[in-house]
């Protein structure tokens, strides 16, 4: 594989688990006042971006860690609706 690719893969593992502790904590405490719902929003629709543009150039390690990102960031969003 190419360090290039392997580089890639490992950029989203970082990026995309650090939504982890967040969503943890939201479920655990029903808390997120202090979370920016436009933030959220602005990051959720960047990552549907990130997603299309990814696949219209074949760059997997950029679809695959935008959409699992988009999965944790969209429960947040969620979560947020729900919670204030």
């Amino acid at each position: 594989m190419d360090w290039i690719i392997v580089m890639g893969y490992l950029a989203g593992v970082c990026t995309t688990s650090a939504f982890v502790p967040q969503a943890i904590k939201i479920v655990k405490t029903k808390h997120t006042k202090d979370l920016s719902l436009g933030m959220y929003s602005i990051l959720t629709t960047g990552l549907v971006l990130w997603i299309v543009y990814g696949l219209l150039h074949h760059d997997w390690p950029l679809v695959m860690a935008n959409t699992v990102t988009l999965l944790l960031a969209g429960w947040i969003f969620i979560l947020k609706l729900r919670y204030g």
